[in-house]
Protein backbone atom coordinates (compact mmCIF):
# COMPACT_ATOMS: atom_id res chain seq x y z
CA UNK A 1 0.00 0.00 0.00
CA UNK A 2 1.24 3.28 -0.85
CA UNK A 3 0.68 6.85 -1.78
CA UNK A 4 -0.12 7.74 -6.06
CA UNK A 5 0.47 11.36 -7.62
CA UNK A 6 -2.75 12.04 -9.69
CA UNK A 7 -0.50 14.08 -11.88
CA UNK A 8 2.87 12.06 -12.69
CA UNK A 9 2.18 8.59 -11.33
CA UNK A 10 5.31 8.75 -8.14
CA UNK A 11 4.88 6.65 -5.90
CA UNK A 12 5.41 7.47 -2.24
CA UNK A 13 5.53 5.46 0.75
CA UNK A 14 1.95 6.23 3.81
CA UNK A 15 4.51 6.51 6.40
CA UNK A 16 6.57 9.49 4.95
CA UNK A 17 6.42 13.23 5.76
CA UNK A 18 5.50 13.91 2.07
CA UNK A 19 1.74 15.09 1.77
CA UNK A 20 1.63 15.75 -1.45
CA UNK A 21 3.91 15.14 -4.69
CA UNK A 22 7.33 17.10 -5.39
CA UNK A 23 5.49 18.23 -8.28
CA UNK A 24 2.35 19.68 -6.36
CA UNK A 25 0.03 16.90 -6.84
CA UNK A 26 -2.39 15.42 -4.50
CA UNK A 27 -2.21 11.42 -3.44
CA UNK A 28 -4.55 8.83 -4.19
CA UNK A 29 -4.18 5.52 -2.57
CA UNK A 30 -2.51 2.33 -4.29
CA UNK A 31 -3.02 -1.07 -3.17
CA UNK A 32 -3.03 -4.51 -4.38
CA UNK A 33 -6.41 -6.02 -4.69
CA UNK A 34 -7.95 -7.28 -1.51
CA UNK A 35 -4.91 -5.24 0.52
CA UNK A 36 -6.67 -3.92 3.83
CA UNK A 37 -5.57 -1.35 6.40
CA UNK A 38 -4.30 -4.09 9.75
CA UNK A 39 -6.69 -2.73 12.20
CA UNK A 40 -5.55 -2.55 15.77
CA UNK A 41 -6.95 0.82 17.33
CA UNK A 42 -11.37 0.81 17.27
CA UNK A 43 -13.46 3.04 19.72
CA UNK A 44 -15.93 0.56 19.26
CA UNK A 45 -17.49 1.85 15.68
CA UNK A 46 -20.83 0.98 14.50
CA UNK A 47 -23.02 1.08 11.48
CA UNK A 48 -25.55 4.04 11.95
CA UNK A 49 -29.24 3.87 11.80
CA UNK A 50 -30.99 5.17 8.87
CA UNK A 51 -34.48 6.54 10.01
CA UNK A 52 -37.37 7.66 7.91
CA UNK A 53 -38.54 11.68 8.75
CA UNK A 54 -40.50 13.80 6.13
CA UNK A 55 -39.24 17.51 5.27
CA UNK A 56 -41.61 20.04 3.19
CA UNK A 57 -43.32 16.90 1.93
CA UNK A 58 -40.66 15.29 1.07
CA UNK A 59 -39.71 12.06 2.45
CA UNK A 60 -36.03 10.93 2.98
CA UNK A 61 -33.88 8.37 5.22
CA UNK A 62 -31.63 10.12 7.43
CA UNK A 63 -28.54 8.52 8.18
CA UNK A 64 -27.32 9.01 11.38
CA UNK A 65 -23.76 9.25 11.20
CA UNK A 66 -23.33 11.68 14.46
CA UNK A 67 -23.32 7.75 16.27
CA UNK A 68 -19.87 7.72 15.94
CA UNK A 69 -17.18 7.09 18.56
CA UNK A 70 -16.88 10.85 18.92
CA UNK A 71 -19.73 12.56 17.56
CA UNK A 72 -19.43 12.43 13.70
CA UNK A 73 -18.72 11.00 10.25
CA UNK A 74 -14.78 11.94 10.33
CA UNK A 75 -14.08 9.39 12.81
CA UNK A 76 -14.70 6.83 9.22
CA UNK A 77 -11.77 8.47 7.97
CA UNK A 78 -9.75 8.47 11.54
CA UNK A 79 -10.49 5.16 12.18
CA UNK A 80 -8.52 3.49 8.93
CA UNK A 81 -5.73 6.40 8.86
CA UNK A 82 -4.97 6.32 12.38
CA UNK A 83 -5.06 2.41 11.69
CA UNK A 84 -2.52 2.57 8.70
CA UNK A 85 0.39 5.17 10.15
CA UNK A 86 0.23 3.13 13.47
CA UNK A 87 1.12 0.26 12.00
CA UNK A 88 3.64 2.14 9.80
CA UNK A 89 5.29 2.93 12.70
CA UNK A 90 4.43 6.62 13.68
CA UNK A 91 4.59 7.85 16.88
CA UNK A 92 3.51 11.56 16.67
CA UNK A 93 1.07 13.86 13.73
CA UNK A 94 -0.14 17.56 13.20
CA UNK A 95 -3.68 17.93 11.61
CA UNK A 96 -5.91 21.05 11.11
CA UNK A 97 -9.02 21.22 11.44
CA UNK A 98 -12.25 23.51 12.59
CA UNK A 99 -13.20 20.91 15.14
CA UNK A 100 -14.83 17.45 13.89
CA UNK A 101 -11.90 16.44 11.99
CA UNK A 102 -9.34 17.14 14.82
CA UNK A 103 -11.85 15.23 17.41
CA UNK A 104 -11.96 12.04 15.42
CA UNK A 105 -8.13 12.10 14.47
CA UNK A 106 -7.45 13.22 18.33
CA UNK A 107 -9.63 10.13 19.75
CA UNK A 108 -7.93 7.82 17.49
CA UNK A 109 -4.52 8.84 18.40
CA UNK A 110 -5.21 8.73 22.19
CA UNK A 111 -6.15 4.73 21.99
CA UNK A 112 -3.45 4.46 19.21
CA UNK A 113 -1.03 5.82 22.13
CA UNK A 114 0.28 8.44 19.15
CA UNK A 115 1.00 11.86 19.88
CA UNK A 116 -1.12 14.71 18.79
CA UNK A 117 -1.09 18.15 18.00
CA UNK A 118 -4.18 20.11 16.89
CA UNK A 119 -4.24 23.65 15.26
CA UNK A 120 -7.33 25.47 14.82
CA UNK A 121 -8.85 28.37 13.85
CA UNK A 122 -9.51 30.49 17.26
CA UNK A 123 -13.07 30.57 16.64
CA UNK A 124 -13.89 27.09 17.13
CA UNK A 125 -16.83 26.19 19.06
CA UNK A 126 -15.76 26.08 22.80
CA UNK A 127 -17.39 22.58 22.98
CA UNK A 128 -15.11 21.36 20.25
CA UNK A 129 -12.07 22.21 22.20
CA UNK A 130 -13.46 20.96 25.43
CA UNK A 131 -13.32 17.64 23.48
CA UNK A 132 -10.15 17.84 22.02
CA UNK A 133 -8.44 18.44 25.15
CA UNK A 134 -10.31 15.79 26.57
CA UNK A 135 -8.37 13.14 24.27
CA UNK A 136 -4.94 14.85 25.55
CA UNK A 137 -4.16 16.49 22.04
CA UNK A 138 -1.91 19.55 21.98
CA UNK A 139 -4.04 22.37 20.97
CA UNK A 140 -2.61 25.04 18.77
CA UNK A 141 -5.23 28.25 18.29
CA UNK A 142 -4.37 29.93 14.94
CA UNK A 143 -5.79 33.16 14.76
CA UNK A 144 -7.66 34.07 11.43
CA UNK A 145 -9.78 32.31 8.93
CA UNK A 146 -9.88 28.25 8.13
CA UNK A 147 -7.58 28.90 5.54
CA UNK A 148 -4.96 30.69 8.28
CA UNK A 149 -4.75 27.36 9.80
CA UNK A 150 -4.09 25.51 6.75
CA UNK A 151 -1.42 27.83 6.29
CA UNK A 152 -0.03 27.53 9.50
CA UNK A 153 -0.27 23.56 9.95
CA UNK A 154 2.63 23.56 6.57
CA UNK A 155 5.54 24.53 8.51
CA UNK A 156 5.23 21.87 11.30
CA UNK A 157 4.25 18.94 8.84
CA UNK A 158 7.81 19.64 7.21
CA UNK A 159 8.90 17.76 10.44
CA UNK A 160 6.00 16.36 11.79
CA UNK A 161 3.12 13.15 10.25
CA UNK A 162 0.56 14.98 9.08
CA UNK A 163 -2.39 12.87 9.72
CA UNK A 164 -4.45 15.43 7.02
CA UNK A 165 -8.38 14.32 6.76
CA UNK A 166 -7.64 16.42 3.64
CA UNK A 167 -4.28 15.56 1.93
CA UNK A 168 -4.03 12.17 3.46
CA UNK A 169 -6.32 9.71 0.95
CA UNK A 170 -6.38 6.96 3.84
CA UNK A 171 -8.74 9.45 5.34
CA UNK A 172 -11.14 9.09 2.32
CA UNK A 173 -10.78 4.68 2.22
CA UNK A 174 -11.97 5.41 5.49
CA UNK A 175 -15.18 7.57 5.06
CA UNK A 176 -16.15 5.84 1.94
CA UNK A 177 -17.55 3.30 4.44
CA UNK A 178 -20.46 4.75 4.59
CA UNK A 179 -21.55 4.21 0.51
CA UNK A 180 -21.36 0.60 1.67
CA UNK A 181 -23.45 0.67 4.92
CA UNK A 182 -25.82 2.97 3.11
CA UNK A 183 -26.28 -0.04 0.37
CA UNK A 184 -26.64 -2.36 2.69
CA UNK A 185 -29.57 -0.36 4.43
CA UNK A 186 -31.38 0.68 1.82
CA UNK A 187 -30.03 0.06 -1.75
CA UNK A 188 -28.46 2.20 -4.15
CA UNK A 189 -30.03 5.65 -3.60
CA UNK A 190 -31.37 7.82 -5.78
CA UNK A 191 -29.76 11.07 -4.51
CA UNK A 192 -27.47 11.47 -1.50
CA UNK A 193 -27.18 14.88 -0.14
CA UNK A 194 -24.01 16.00 1.46
CA UNK A 195 -22.85 19.18 2.92
CA UNK A 196 -19.53 19.96 1.47
CA UNK A 197 -16.57 22.11 2.67
CA UNK A 198 -13.54 19.92 2.00
CA UNK A 199 -15.78 17.79 0.66
CA UNK A 200 -14.33 14.52 2.88
CA UNK A 201 -17.72 12.73 2.94
CA UNK A 202 -18.32 13.35 -0.56
CA UNK A 203 -15.91 12.06 -1.81
CA UNK A 204 -15.58 8.96 0.17
CA UNK A 205 -19.42 8.62 -1.23
CA UNK A 206 -18.04 8.91 -4.33
CA UNK A 207 -14.95 6.38 -3.58
CA UNK A 208 -17.71 4.09 -2.17
CA UNK A 209 -20.60 3.76 -4.67
CA UNK A 210 -17.79 4.22 -7.28
CA UNK A 211 -16.43 0.87 -6.15
CA UNK A 212 -20.18 -0.48 -5.32
CA UNK A 213 -21.00 -0.62 -9.27
CA UNK A 214 -23.38 2.54 -9.16
CA UNK A 215 -23.39 6.18 -8.56
CA UNK A 216 -26.42 7.79 -6.80
CA UNK A 217 -26.98 11.47 -7.80
CA UNK A 218 -25.01 13.29 -5.38
CA UNK A 219 -26.69 16.70 -4.35
CA UNK A 220 -23.91 18.81 -2.43
CA UNK A 221 -24.59 22.08 -0.16
CA UNK A 222 -22.70 24.87 1.07
CA UNK A 223 -23.41 27.70 2.71
CA UNK A 224 -24.19 30.99 0.72
CA UNK A 225 -21.62 32.75 3.47
CA UNK A 226 -18.49 30.42 1.86
CA UNK A 227 -19.49 28.64 -1.69
CA UNK A 228 -16.26 28.46 -3.49
CA UNK A 229 -17.33 24.86 -4.78
CA UNK A 230 -20.96 26.42 -5.79
CA UNK A 231 -19.18 29.42 -7.82
CA UNK A 232 -16.59 27.39 -9.27
CA UNK A 233 -19.44 24.47 -10.30
CA UNK A 234 -21.77 27.44 -11.64
CA UNK A 235 -18.61 29.24 -13.58
CA UNK A 236 -19.66 32.27 -11.13
CA UNK A 237 -16.56 34.51 -10.42
CA UNK A 238 -15.23 34.08 -7.31
CA UNK A 239 -16.44 35.81 -4.27
CA UNK A 240 -14.89 36.65 -0.58
CA UNK A 241 -16.13 34.10 2.12
CA UNK A 242 -17.56 35.28 5.41
CA UNK A 243 -18.55 33.65 8.57
CA UNK A 244 -21.70 31.35 9.05
CA UNK A 245 -23.41 28.82 11.77
CA UNK A 246 -22.40 26.12 9.13
CA UNK A 247 -18.95 26.16 10.86
CA UNK A 248 -17.57 22.83 9.25
CA UNK A 249 -17.98 23.63 6.47
CA UNK A 250 -16.81 26.89 5.87
CA UNK A 251 -13.97 26.13 3.57
CA UNK A 252 -12.90 28.91 1.28
CA UNK A 253 -10.01 26.94 -0.53
CA UNK A 254 -10.76 23.46 -0.71
CA UNK A 255 -7.46 21.73 -2.02
CA UNK A 256 -9.75 18.98 -3.53
CA UNK A 257 -12.50 21.05 -5.05
CA UNK A 258 -11.52 19.95 -8.77
CA UNK A 259 -12.28 16.43 -7.57
CA UNK A 260 -15.01 17.33 -5.85
CA UNK A 261 -16.98 18.88 -9.08
CA UNK A 262 -15.67 16.09 -11.40
CA UNK A 263 -17.66 13.58 -8.56
CA UNK A 264 -20.45 15.65 -8.64
CA UNK A 265 -20.29 15.81 -12.81
CA UNK A 266 -19.84 12.15 -12.73
CA UNK A 267 -22.98 11.41 -10.65
CA UNK A 268 -24.87 14.02 -12.55
CA UNK A 269 -25.65 15.97 -9.42
CA UNK A 270 -26.01 18.95 -8.09
CA UNK A 271 -24.58 21.55 -5.65
CA UNK A 272 -26.79 24.38 -4.39
CA UNK A 273 -26.08 27.23 -1.25
CA UNK A 274 -28.37 27.98 1.68
CA UNK A 275 -28.47 30.91 4.30
CA UNK A 276 -27.50 30.69 8.02
CA UNK A 277 -31.23 31.55 8.72
CA UNK A 278 -32.33 28.58 6.71
CA UNK A 279 -30.27 26.43 8.55
CA UNK A 280 -31.01 27.81 11.87
CA UNK A 281 -34.55 27.12 11.24
CA UNK A 282 -33.58 23.41 9.74
CA UNK A 283 -31.59 22.93 13.32
CA UNK A 284 -34.49 23.50 15.34
CA UNK A 285 -37.20 21.79 13.13
CA UNK A 286 -34.84 18.35 13.47
CA UNK A 287 -34.88 19.14 17.18
CA UNK A 288 -38.48 19.57 17.41
CA UNK A 289 -38.42 15.91 16.33
CA UNK A 290 -35.91 15.45 18.79
CA UNK A 291 -33.03 14.93 16.52
CA UNK A 292 -29.85 16.95 17.79
CA UNK A 293 -27.57 18.02 15.11
CA UNK A 294 -25.17 20.49 14.86
CA UNK A 295 -25.81 23.57 12.60
CA UNK A 296 -23.55 22.32 9.86
CA UNK A 297 -25.01 18.52 9.67
CA UNK A 298 -28.30 21.04 9.48
CA UNK A 299 -27.83 22.36 6.42
CA UNK A 300 -28.93 19.57 4.68
CA UNK A 301 -32.15 19.62 5.88
CA UNK A 302 -32.55 22.82 3.89
CA UNK A 303 -30.92 21.18 0.61
CA UNK A 304 -33.43 18.82 0.68
CA UNK A 305 -36.64 21.38 1.39
CA UNK A 306 -35.03 23.93 -1.87
CA UNK A 307 -33.64 21.39 -4.33
CA UNK A 308 -36.73 18.90 -3.82
CA UNK A 309 -40.73 19.34 -4.63
CA UNK A 310 -42.61 16.91 -3.22
CA UNK A 311 -44.35 15.18 -6.34
CA UNK A 312 -41.67 15.42 -7.96
CA UNK A 313 -39.55 13.72 -5.27
CA UNK A 314 -42.68 10.86 -4.53
CA UNK A 315 -41.15 7.66 -4.47
CA UNK A 316 -37.27 8.71 -4.46
CA UNK A 317 -34.63 7.12 -2.39
CA UNK A 318 -33.08 9.98 -0.86
CA UNK A 319 -30.21 9.64 1.50
CA UNK A 320 -29.41 12.42 4.18
CA UNK A 321 -26.57 12.05 6.43
CA UNK A 322 -26.24 13.81 9.45
CA UNK A 323 -22.38 14.61 10.43
CA UNK A 324 -22.42 15.69 13.54
CA UNK A 325 -23.78 15.62 16.90
CA UNK A 326 -25.33 19.21 18.52
CA UNK A 327 -23.68 18.13 21.53
CA UNK A 328 -20.26 19.21 20.61
CA UNK A 329 -21.71 22.84 20.59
Amino acid sequence: MEFLCAKCQKTYPIGGLQYKCECGGLFSLKKAPGERVPITVSLGEVVTPIIKRCFGGVEVNLKLDYFMPTGSFKDRGAFILINAIKAAGITEVVEDSSGNAGASIAGYCAAAGIKCNIYIPESTSPGKIKQLSAYQANVVKVPGSRDDTARAILAAAETTYYASHVYNPLFFEGTKSIAYEIYEQVGIPDYVVAPVGNGTMLLGLYLGFKELGRLPRLLAVQSVSCAPVYRKFHGLAPAPASSTVAEGIAVPTPMRIDEIIAAIREADGDIITVTDDEVVAAHEQLGAMGIYAEATASAVVVGVQRYFKPEEAHGLNIVVPLTGTGLKK
